[in-house]
């Protein structure tokens, strides 16, 4: 069979006359023809020859330079005896060269010996890559795997804390004659360093808060990830412009080392000063050499953390457009840190045609700053909606836990109070209510997550019994889904559920009602437009609340993808209702640099006027 393969790379495109010009036609790299091999083999054989340009050699020796790059390429599949048969098309100037190539009898593997000393030889991981090696005796010699291994047991021995070790035996023996081949590795780890004190240089927050967020303790074993954490844990506070955090590796033996150049007072340019005499030096690599004889039995790696705070005052200002509220306007006044005990603070105003909000977070964080902290939050929102018509201010207490499971809890205690009109009913409320919401969001590729999931639960509880206006129970919840099939698949799913249990509705406000419809919930229906309706057809908000979609996307090219969806769901008074809103559509999704943008185009089933609506959003789904 003829696997004749063209050698790619090299010719320059004719129609640049500039370059042919300036470059003799002789110039050109050598192009080949291989037969005999085909797979990995030859493909290494024409990256081995691409860059061999015949015009530098005469015909002998590209004769002989094809030959060793050839067999060259061939070894690390363990072929070393190969007959290669090779013809120039111009003797004189050769641009072209045909190989005919029988590989002969493989190398075998005949030993394979790998040792482990010192503590590594009782550690898992090393032990595991030993016994990942893919190939057994017998096996036709590969290189790739040997050189795979040293370089695995190489990351181990830093990522694990063997700073101390080195190969004791590293050999490859290749006998051509006897077709075999014997693979000998030997490490010697040293003794495995822990963890050793760390100091942090240019903190404004206290010391201790930091230390807190360590995920190691002094004397644990060590490990890079746990380092890797630690930047990380420091960079979520947002409390510092710039972190670093490394192992103190060069200063461990090194440290007392006298320095290679002269000393302050062998510089000057004085006379008549005695000089100090100057006795036998021990440089740094003698010194080090000479306490590596007598380190410790168990040696510990310092840990240096150096800091620089963030701004104090950040600004941002977003511009956007969605169908349910139209354009809109949103300005933060963020203040990652006002103290030295990190507490935050955090402004945020949104502005559009039937929404405006003003919002502020006052966050102290305690012992475990990213897991555990009370929360100040107040804010100021007017609305006017389909027929609702609302102002409303809050403010609120609570405490703040985030789980090693990534769920998060938070207790508060929130009053508010609302002067609204909805459809024909105007009041005004005071409630003052307990709650406690539970919730978890998992993404992979935030930006346009692949593979990710969210559930929030929320329980709110008010009373006359401490001078609310009205008494309820709620409750809300919802969860989401994002799965991917293959690369380019994509499903989504959500459901929402909620319910109020009261024997008084007149008194709780919109804020507190449901209504539903709009880009998020049930496409095809103008935004929260979905509730019961009084005598004159007025909304007056659901006391329950039931909706869902499922979505199934597919990539079209690149960035861009299609939809098609079907969403269902109403806010009701009595559960279960008789019916509820459905809608469906097609859309398309675009991935652009600020996040995906949606384009829907729903037509719902239960409209009156059987219009199809146009949705349009930014950002992704959660």
């Amino acid at each position: 069979m003829d696997n004749r393969r063209p050698l790619q790379g090299g010719l320059l495109y004719w129609g640049s006359a500039l370059v042919m010009l300036t470059i003799p036609v002789s110039a050109l790299a050598l192009d080949a023809e291989i037969e005999g091999i085909e797979g990995d083999m030859a493909d290494n054989v024409e990256i081995y020859l691409k860059n061999l340009d015949g015009s530098e050699y005469s015909v002998n020796r590209l004769r002989a330079e094809v030959m060793r790059l050839t067999q060259e390429a061939m070894r690390v599949y363990g072929y070393y005896e190969p007959q290669i048969e090779m013809q120039f098309d111009d003797e004189e100037t050769p641009e072209e060269v045909a190989l005919v190539i029988d590989k002969g009898e493989p190398v075998r593997l005949e030993v394979i010996d790998f040792t482990l000393a010192g503590d590594a030889a009782n550690d898992e991981p090393f032990q595991q890559a030993i016994d990942d090696y893919p190939q057994q005796l017998d096996d036709v010699l590969l290189h790739e795997p040997y050189d795979s291994l040293k370089g695995r047991l190489q990351a181990l021995n830093i990522q694990r804390g063997y700073f101390d070790w080195q190969f004791t035996d590293e050999r490859m023996e290749i006998r051509p004659w006897a077709h075999s081949a014997r693979l000998y590795l030997g490490i010697d780890s040293g003794p495995r360093y822990r963890f050793g004190k760390v100091a942090i240089h240019g903190n404004h927050i206290l010391e201790e808060r930091l230390r807190n967020l360590k995920p190691f303790d002094y004397g644990d074993p060590y490990l890079a990830s746990e380092v890797a954490e630690f930047n990380n844990e420091l960079g979520s506070t947002e409390w510092f412009g710039s972190i670093s955090v490394r192992p103190r590796l060069d200063r461990q033996k090194g440290a007392l080392a006298l320095p290679e150049h002269d000393s302050w007072w062998s510089a000057l340019d004085v006379e008549e000063i005695p000089m100090p005499e100057q006795g036998p030096r021990i440089n740094r690599q003698a010194l080090v050499s000479a306490t590596s004889l007598y380190s410790p039995e168990q040696p510990y790696m310092p840990i240096d953390v150096v800091v620089t705070p963030a701004d104090r005052h950040q600004f941002e200002t977003g511009i956007g457009y969605a169908t349910d509220v139209g354009p809109r306007l949103q300005f933060s006044w963020e203040q990652p840190w006002i103290n030295r005990y990190g507490h935050s603070l955090d402004h945020k105003l949104y502005l559009s045609g039937p929404d405006q909000q003003f919002s502020g977070t006052y966050n102290i964080p305690l012992d475990d700053p990213l897991r555990d902290s009370y929360r100040l939050q107040y804010g100021l929102r007017n609305q006017d909606i389909e027929d609702t018509e609302s102002f409303e201010s809050t403010i609120d207490f609570g405490r703040h836990w985030v789980f090693d499971n990534d769920w998060e809890q938070t207790i508060y205690l929130r009053a508010t109070y609302e002067d609204f009109t909805q459809g024909n009913e105007s009041n005004q409320v005071l409630l003052l209510y307990p709650g406690v919401q539970w919730t978890r969001t998992r993404t992979r590729n935030p930006q346009f997550p692949t593979w990710g999931d969210r559930q929030t639960l929320n329980l709110q509880y008010s009373s006359e019994a401490w001078g609310s206006d009205a008494e309820f129970f709620r409750m809300t919840g919802d969860t989401a889904w994002i799965r991917k099939w293959g690369d380019d698949n994509r499903f989504i799913g959500r459901l929402g559920v909620g319910m109020i249990e009261t024997d008084d509705f007149s008194n709780i406000p919109p804020s507190l009602r449901f209504f539903t419809g709009g880009d998020t919930t049930v496409r095809g229906y103008s935004y929260e437009s979905l509730s019961p309706e009084d005598e004159n057809g007025k909304l007056t908000g659901g006391q329950n609340l039931l909706a869902g979609s499922v979505e199934a996307q597919r990539r079209i090219t690149g960035k861009w993808w299609g939809a098609v969806f079907f969403d269902a769901g109403d806010a009701f008074t009595d559960w279960w209702p008789d019916e509820v809103n459905k809608s469906a559509g097609l859309g398309v999704r675009w991935i652009s640099p600020v996040g995906p943008i949606r384009l829907d185009l729903a037509h719902p089933f239960d409209d009156d006027d059987n219009s199809v609506r146009f949705h349009f959003a930014i950002g992704p789904e959660f």
